[in-house]
């Protein structure tokens, strides 16, 4: 039992690993799949796949030659580990987060969902700017994805969009403004007076 404990938090590799698989305990995924997701290489994850499938936490399947990785819901220490990521996600150490400044002209940029720990959010990310740069976009959320664990829910807007928007009292907005979140970035005076418009 200590020895599997001890396995458990040995790396930073594994550790985002088991984070990933926690997170999405559902489905089975390639190693190609965890490369991807995980911005990790693929001799660094068919290291760890092994080591995490040796002590059960992960259960391995074949399909057309192709192998299979999937969370072990029977593993000894599931349910502590579900809930200590979880947990742990709670406005978690996104360094990808600081490069949002670096997309476009941004004016206004807000974290709920999966950053806080809030499944009824409307989005995890919102970000209202102009002169976005679509690649530089892409590549922030595949690096947020991978630190998360989790796939990121945005909301992409420029900032006429978003003034026609929060003038017509659009659902959207305004659910996210009356739940949960957090500024990242805000060049926007009045967005508290915008929360507020609809009370």
């Amino acid at each position: 039992m200590s020895e599997i404990f001890s396995q458990l938090f040995d790396s930073r590799t594994r550790a985002r690993l088991m984070k990933f698989f926690m997170l999405n305990d559902k489905q089975a995924y390639s190693v190609k799949d965890l490369v991807g997701k995980n911005k990790m290489t693929s001799s660094q994850i068919s290291r760890e796949l092994v080591r995490l499938e040796r002590i059960k936490m992960i259960a391995s399947r074949s399909k057309k030659g192709v192998k299979y990785f999937q969370t072990n819901r029977d593993f000894i220490f599931y349910p502590e580990l579900k809930s200590l990521v979880v947990k742990s996600n709670t406005l978690p150490e996104c360094h990808s987060l600081g490069k949002i400044k670096d997309i476009g002209k941004i004016k206004l940029a807000l974290m709920s969902g999966v950053f806080l720990n809030y499944p009824k959010g409307q989005a995890d990310l919102l970000i209202v700017g102009d002169e976005l740069s679509r690649a530089k976009v892409n590549h922030l959320l595949e690096n947020l994805e991978a630190e998360v664990g989790k796939e990121i829910n945005y909301s992409l807007m420029s900032s006429e969009e978003f003034k026609y928007r929060t003038d017509m009292l659009d659902k959207f907005i305004m659910d996210f403004l009356e739940g949960p979140y957090e500024e990242i970035l805000c060049k926007i005076t009045n967005l508290k007076e915008i929360a507020n418009r609809r009370k």
